[in-house]
């Protein structure tokens, strides 16, 4: 990826350190390196010509909130059951003393961060002490030059003595202090990141993602949990049929009432939350009660007494796949989207399981998802 990037962006290399800006994430300590590079790029692409600490700082949050607050992504892992990023903090922060929604408006995001600035300095103190200068290490190299990484008041006077002797940097610093300090775009680089914006976000993604998924070695789909997805994305209307055949002979009950569902309003939705899992998988989706949806969100189900419950529901559907042909072609339908986990088509839904025989096989798979989804922050629902 790193070699698409410089190969893009060949045309530059006669007057831009493209090899010294190729190396701005490299060897990155903590996840908020990349989101500092993203939000200087977008901001740039915006027609941003100078900016502050503070202001992509905001940007940086903005772009976070999404993964953290709503699929509980870790930036860069915990440490004795602590946040150890300094973004994640300042996300997580914002979201407790806001009660901001997960799925909330960049333009929202960014009114309640000042109606709560004052409430956020430290941790927005925090996120400048070493990556804004820290990015910029790849140039000096290139050129051999000694940098004093101890005193951010020195670093700002390497930097623009650099900039000056050896080569035009992306960016330099103004002399305001903290979080209004200055940060000043290079003309020929805010060219050269506009006539390429696509590529660069493309390559700081990817970054990004191996990253994280570093960092949450459990959590499926992670590549799409970085924005806001379509609801469209969901595909639900193939198990919903089939749910509806099977209710045509069969009483199926609401997993957390116990309330019939044939003559009532209903929702196909996730056992454990869509939010966690990523997809549409029928052995972990059940009718319930349409009034319960919005409660449970991507909340978790206790485990007992609602799985048995679950299972229970399942096993009539399996029952009716296997001695119903009208059924049966109703479950067929499901198999575009719905019927894609090796371990469903090969143990669970095969002919010949007894009861005992098709709950085993749905706890020993679904269990350890559950808990992996409980690991990485998941609230426990209270019904």
């Amino acid at each position: 990826m790193k070699e698409d990037i410089i190969s893009t962006i060949e045309e530059y290399k006669n007057t831009l350190d493209i090899e010294g800006f190729s190396t701005m994430m490299k060897n990155p300590s903590f996840c908020y390196k990349f989101y500092w590079l993203e939000a200087i790029v977008i901001l740039i692409s915006e027609g941003t010509t100078q900016t502050t600490f503070n202001d992509i700082i905001d940007e940086m949050i903005v772009n976070a909130w999404y993964s953290v607050t709503e699929f509980h992504v870790h930036l860069s892992g915990i440490v004795s059951g602590q946040v150890r990023d300094g973004l994640e903090r300042a996300v997580l922060k914002l979201q407790s003393i806001s009660g901001l929604k997960s799925n909330s408006s960049k333009m929202e995001i960014k009114e309640v961060i000042k109606l709560h600035d004052n409430e956020l300095v430290s941790e927005k103190k925090q996120l400048t002490n070493m990556v804004p200068y820290r990015a910029l290490a790849g140039f000096f190299v290139n050129h051999n030059y000694s940098v004093n990484w101890d005193s951010t008041v020195r670093l700002v006077e390497y930097i623009q003595a650099f900039d000056k002797e050896y080569a035009r940097l992306p960016y330099v610093f103004g002399t305001s202090p903290n979080l209004k300090k200055e940060v000043i775009f290079n003309p020929d680089w805010i060219k050269m990141i506009q006539d390429n914006t696509v590529s660069i976000l493309g390559w700081i993604q990817y970054e990004k993602i191996k990253w994280l998924q570093n960092n949450n070695p459990e959590v499926p789909g992670l590549v799409y949990k970085l924005a806001p997805l379509d609801e469209k994305m969901r595909k639900l209307g193939a198990v919903r049929n089939l749910w509806e055949g099977i209710m045509s002979d069969n009483i199926i009950r609401d997993v957390f009432t116990g309330e019939s569902l044939n003559d009532v309003k209903y929702e196909i939705d996730h056992f454990v939350p869509w939010s966690f899992v990523m997809n549409d998988e029928l052995w972990n989706l059940m009718p319930m009660l349409s009034s319960l949806n919005s409660s449970k969100s991507n909340k978790l189900p206790k485990w007992d007494p609602f799985f048995k419950v679950f299972m229970n529901n399942q096993y009539v559907m399996y029952q009716a796949i296997q001695s119903k042909e009208t059924i049966h072609r109703l479950y067929e339908k499901c198999y575009k989207d719905n019927l894609h986990s090796l371990w469903a088509n090969q143990e669970l839904y095969i002919p010949g399981n007894d009861k005992e025989t098709f709950a085993n096989i749905l706890e020993k798979n679904m269990r350890p998802v559950y808990d992996s989804a409980k690991r990485q922050g998941y609230q426990t629902w209270e019904i």
